[in-house]
């Protein structure tokens, strides 16, 4: 049985395009508006990182953007003990 402490751990999966110029796109699939790019494919790694971190926190926020019409409710996920 996992400790009440242990670190939670999400699993993604990063794509990683060459496109012009020599730049590397990367984008997470589970999280289609996490898409950065780079340099190198560590430079777009880092980036698109950053990218999923903020996708999260915006998703995970309950005073975003709200979009007139929608219907809302708060819903709390516990995972472990």
């Amino acid at each position: 049985m996992p400790s009440v402490n242990a670190p939670l751990v999400l699993s993604f999966t990063v794509v990683y395009d060459d496109v012009e110029d020599g730049w590397v796109m990367a984008r997470v699939l589970e999280k289609p508006a996490a898409i950065s790019q780079g340099r190198t494919r560590q430079e777009a790694r880092e980036n698109v990182l950053d990218a999923l971190r903020e996708v999260l926190l915006f998703e995970a926020d309950p005073t975003g953007d709200e979009e007139s019409g929608q219907d809302r409710e708060p819903l709390e996920l516990r995972i472990g003990p």
